[in-house]
């Protein structure tokens, strides 16, 4: 399974403008429902007196989870064209949200097809897109007389520590990548006294 993918690094936004219509178009590095879920409602709360907040996302390595939302905008001339910027550019785990300030002309179907598309590739354009790996979270707890044991399968396998405590138990918190988790779980559940916790 692949599990290296392209994100982009930070937030970035992208501006089209047609017949005194704005579209301001937000891009943000994404990986739950549950963040896009605030996010959507961050910007709704800011842009309340927009017309319309038209967004796309796409989540995991795998590309499989992903959404279009034209939020009463003619049926797929606002989250469609969002998604196919999303799509060309090989990009997931990305929410492009689109604001839309109407400007009193009717810009038609392919006007809106074209400026959601415009507006979602300006947001993409001014990006830095990355590359990254797929990575699965894990908490880990062993005695401290193991301690050695431990750091050093983390240290073979270049594994990212996020959180340590060091007390008379030690805990972890690893950010694994996903490929190569179970060798490495199998590993340490070699050590005594080592349990992954749920």
């Amino acid at each position: 399974m692949e599990d290296i993918y392209k994100t982009i690094e930070a937030r970035a936004e992208g501006l089209y403008k047609e017949k005194g219509s704005r579209f301001i178009a937000f891009a943000f590095p994404v990986y739950t429902e549950g963040e896009i879920k605030t996010i959507l409602g961050e910007l709704r709360g800011k842009y309340y007196d927009a017309r319309h907040h038209c967004y796309a996302y796409r989540l995991g390595a795998d590309k499989l989870r992903f959404r279009a939302n034209d939020d009463g905008e003619p049926s797929s001339t606002g989250g469609k064209p969002i998604l196919g910027q999303i799509v060309s550019h090989d990009l997931t785990n990305i929410l492009i949200v689109v604001v839309r300030y109407f400007g009193g002309i009717k810009l038609g179907v392919s006007g809106l097809i074209n400026a959601y598309r415009t507006a979602a590739a300006d947001a993409i354009g001014q990006a830095t897109i990355v590359e990254k790996v797929e990575e699965e979270i894990i908490r880990i707890k062993f005695s401290y007389a193991v301690l050695n044991d431990v750091m050093r399968v983390i240290k073979e396998a270049d594994i990212n520590v996020l959180e340590r405590n060091f007390e008379l138990e030690c805990r972890m918190i690893l950010s694994l990548r996903r490929q190569g988790i179970d060798a490495v779980i199998r590993k340490l559940q070699q050590i005594e006294s080592f349990t992954l916790e749920e």
